[in-house]
């Protein structure tokens, strides 16, 4: 029945500063800009596949949401931290223990980093790791996933 999430919407103060941060930083495709509502939409991946929504709206019914964009492992060990810093934006890991190392969420596994839109909205970039669940080891770093798994 179900096979995935086709689409997420955020509230933003400011439509076309958003516009451009998911155009221009994150790269995301236009689908759709509706000036009358003031409303723009984005392909998330492959066009028709998964959808961004961006509504403006007064600043007081802003709250703060999180979604996390899939991307491949290579560029969030290799890339990610390095592209957000050249946008301006300051990147994150999940402990937010001050390091803008990725970490991994063993129990799924996956390895993620995390940043904020220009209304604070909390990002992610996020990538499915090889290997089975190990919710024993719970947010670690790459490395030490890395070291326990070769262990197995």
């Amino acid at each position: 029945m179900i096979k995935g999430i086709y689409e997420t919407h955020l509230f933003v103060e400011n439509l076309e500063r958003s516009v451009e941060f998911y155009a221009k930083v994150l790269k995301l495709k236009q689908a759709h800009y509706d000036e009358e509502r003031r409303a723009a939409f984005f392909w998330a991946g492959k066009p028709k596949e998964a959808m961004l929504g961006l509504w403006e709206k007064p600043k007081s019914e802003i709250d703060k949401r999180h979604f996390a964009f899939r991307c491949d492992e290579d560029f969030i060990l290799n890339q990610a931290t390095e592209f957000l810093k050249s946008h301006g934006l300051n990147p994150y890991n999940f402990m937010n223990d001050g390091t803008d190392t990725p970490m991994v969420f063993a129990w799924m596994p996956a390895i993620a980093i995390y940043f904020s839109d220009p209304d604070g909205h909390y990002l992610e970039f996020i990538a499915i790791l090889d290997g089975e669940s190990r919710p024993e080891l719970g947010v670690i770093s790459f490395e030490e996933w890395t070291k326990r798994n070769s262990i197995i």
